[in-house]
Order: C-alpha cells, then structure tokens, then sequence
C-alpha cells in the first residue's frame, strides 16, 4: 500500500481515471440494466468514485448535486451537459432516473443524506465513515432494514483480493495464534495532511454557505472550512474517521471481529498548526476479545501527517509462527523456534547443573549438522495483478448488489462496526480517558 488511494486520485486527474478504468473493464451490460447513479459531493473522494462507478460498466451518472457551483460546473465538463446539476441534494433523490446515489460530502451530512435517500427509495454508497457521530449510527442502520435498500459504506479493503488471500491464510494458521496487530499510514506532504486547494472565486454568491454548514455551528463564510473540512470537528471526524476507519475496516474483515472492548489514544497537533482542531499525529491501543477462530489481540494503530522520512501505510499481523504483513501484497515470514528451548543451570551448584543437564541431554540430544536439520528461511509473497484496483472492485461490488438485489459485505451494521471504534478514539483523544467499547450492541459504556 505504498501507493495510496489519495496519490491514486492525484495521478488520475491528469490521466483520466475513467478512460484507463474503462479499458480494463468489459461492457457487456445491456441497455435495461443499467444502473443510474447521482453524485452527492463532487470533491475529491467523489469525484473519483464518480470515475469509478463509471467504470465497472452498464452504469450511467445522471445527477451531481454539491454546494460550490464551480464543482457544478467541473461535473459538466467531465461528463457532459445532459447531467443535471443543483446545490440541493433534495432535488437528486426527486428525481425517478435516479436508482443510487454516492455520498462523498462531508461527514456531518452522512447520516442526513443516507437516511433521505433511503426513504427517497435509492440505494446508496456513503463514503466512509458512514457517520460524524456515534448517536448517528443506529438510525442509519434501522431505516437500511426497514427500507430493505441497499447500502455500502465506501472504505474498499473488504473488497480488495488481497485481503481476501490474507484473511485465507490466517485462518489456516499461517502464522499460527494471532497475538498482535499493527497498523499505521505515514505521511509527509501537504496534500496527506488535507491542506487541500481552495478556489479563486469561493464566495457566498459561489457557494450555498448555510447549506454546507447543516446541523454544524453557524459561523460566518470561511471556505477554507468548506475546502479543508476534515481538519475540523464540525464537519469531520479527523484522523479516527478518515483513516482508523479503514484499518478497522481491513482488520475486521481479514479476521471476522466486530470491534475492540477498551480503546485508548493520544497524540496531537505536531506539525500541522493552520488552525486545525484535529491530531497530525495520533495513537491508538485496543483490545479485541476472542471471536470464531481467532484468539484474543491487541490492536496498535498510527497515523503521522509529518513523517519526514516515509510514506507508507500497511499492517503486521503477528503470531506465534509468523508475521503477516498488507503492504503492496501479503508477505508471510517465518523463523521457526529452536527444538532446543535453551538452559540457563550454569547458576546452580555443579551437582544440580550435572543433574539438570544429564535430564536436558536426555530429552534434548545433541544432533548433527545435516540437509534435514536446516532451517527454512525467505517469505512467502503474493501480489495482486499489475494494475489491480481494488476500489474498482468495491463499486463494482455495490453496483452488482444493486442489480441482484443481494447483500454487500460493508452494510450499516459492518460500516458502523467501523466507524464505531474510530469515533471513540476521538473521544478518547478529546476526553483524555480510556474508553469502553461494546461492540455487540455498537454502544459507548460510561
């Protein structure tokens, strides 16, 4: 994962995701069954998922709805000038050409959004995490069950074949009984720290301030707040939300846990002192109870917005045969324990370390250097296909179940078991407490 998903969007606006998608994707879908999707949010996330969607094929984008009208204007640029463009999200979900929609706005509006197109009838991809707040995840959940749509939530690891080949090989043992997992993104550029571009003519006559702001405090224009909203708690969820909960996504699908017990973070502004409210750098510690086949674990998470050495995001999973580390692939590493366990008698008095050592000889012969008696050394590694994409994949996977009617992995209930975490970690932060997690019933213990 040395090439991240934000370098990725970074690349293709210069190169045209769409069309390099496009070519790698066949487009056998017959005209009936097209799938018609809006576009709630067209920054960078959305746009790029827009791109996406387009390029698992049969799919049509009919609709972009944002709050700045210069991204109103961008969406006919790209793709063209029959797609209907507003500032009012509402006047998407009116819409009967309208069967899905993606929501990439910020996360304040997650649970609004979701919830009203649901109830509009649409299914919807909501961006990751599927809520700012923790109060928001069940009514989330509830109108997804009682409206019967479908509803992934945006964080694509649990599509991704090369969790799939880790998830394989942890569960048959490959490392043998899981003990810890690490995982951390490093990063070192302004673009990695959210110091996103702001536009010449953001004004109050170009963007719909209020609307923006929703449920957030009312304060007077600011765009740098629009532009560069996940540095701010009214609108974000800061590192918890926009990066733990991919980690928490990855982890609980390779090892079918649904949440950690006890959270504990810390951390702070570092580097990153542009009036932000939210870490550059943080730390989390969580303990995970024992679930399926998995023993209990402790979970180290880390992500630094001024590591000025690396750039670099992965995981460790470690055991008590291996390490298994997601990095551009899955590499399994072993180093086999000694038959011998080793002696230390030379401290006792020279009868007992004769008898201890007759006894150790006796149970642990000296062998000869032989071909058998060589250890195995090297890893095991496995790499997706050149050009393997597995956010592709991930839309592709919502845009099938929307088709078939059949459920996708990152449900509420799996999206929320995600953003869960990552949000008590905020609450950690902030409160400067450890937290109790119940990660059965998705609740925060007091």
């Amino acid at each position: 994962m040395s090439t991240s998903r934000r370098h990725f969007l970074g690349a293709a606006a210069g190169a045209s995701l769409a069309g390099e998608l496009l070519a790698e994707t066949p487009q056998n879908v017959s005209p009936n069954d097209r799938v018609r999707v809006a576009l709630i949010g067209n920054g960078i996330q959305g746009s790029g998922d827009a791109r996406t969607s387009l390029a698992t094929g049969g799919v049509e984008l009919v609709a972009v709805s944002d709050v700045y009208q210069g991204r109103l204007i961008r969406a006919k640029e790209v793709w063209g000038d029959r797609v209907f463009t507003t500032r009012d999200y509402r006047e998407v979900l009116a819409r009967p050409d309208v069967d899905a929609v993606i929501i990439a706005t910020p996360d304040h509006w997650h649970r609004k959004i979701s919830v009203d197109a649901m109830n509009a009838g649409k299914d919807v991809y909501c961006e990751k995490p599927m809520v700012q707040l923790i109060d928001d995840g069940q009514e989330v959940i509830d109108t997804q069950k009682r409206t019967g749509r479908i509803m992934q939530v945006g964080s694509q690891r649990v599509s991704s074949i090369v969790y799939q080949k880790a998830k394989g090989l942890l569960e048959n043992g490959a490392i043998g009984e899981l003990n810890l997992v690490e995982a951390w993104v490093d990063r070192n550029s302004a673009i990695g720290a959210w110091q996103y571009s702001i536009p010449p003519d953001a004004s109050p006559s170009t963007i719909d301030w209020d609307r923006f702001l929703g449920r957030a405090p009312k304060l007077p224009f600011e765009p740098m707040r629009l532009f560069r909203w996940r540095n701010y708690r009214d609108y974000g969820t800061g590192v918890g939300g926009d990066l733990f909960v991919h980690l928490f996504s990855g982890i609980h699908f390779i090892l079918g846990a649904i949440g950690p017990t006890r959270v504990f973070t810390t951390g702070g502004i570092r580097f990153w002192k542009d009036g932000r409210d939210v870490p550059d750098v943080m730390l989390g510690l969580y303990d995970y109870p024992a679930r399926g086949k998995f023993p209990a674990f402790n979970l180290s998470l880390r992500v630094d917005f001024a590591d000025g050495a690396t750039e670099t995001q992965g995981f460790r999973f470690v055991g008590s045969e291996g390490i298994l580390t997601i990095g551009n692939g899955v590499t399994v590493s072993r180093q086999p324990r000694e038959a011998e366990p080793g002696q230390t008698a030379d401290t006792f008095s020279k009868a007992m370390q004769e008898q201890y050592m007759k006894e150790y000889r006796e149970k642990y012969p000296v062998r000869r250097a032989s071909a058998d008696s060589m250890r195995p050394q090297g890893d095991e590694r496995y790499l997706p296909p050149a050009g393997y994409s597995d956010w592709l994949d991930h839309h592709r996977n919502f845009v099938n179940a929307v088709r078939s009617r059949k459920a996708v992995i990152e449900d509420p209930v799996f999206g929320f078991r995600a953003a869960g975490p990552a949000l008590v970690s905020n609450v950690s932060y902030f409160e400067q407490r450890a937290c109790q997690w119940d990660p059965e019933t998705m609740t925060l213990k007091s």
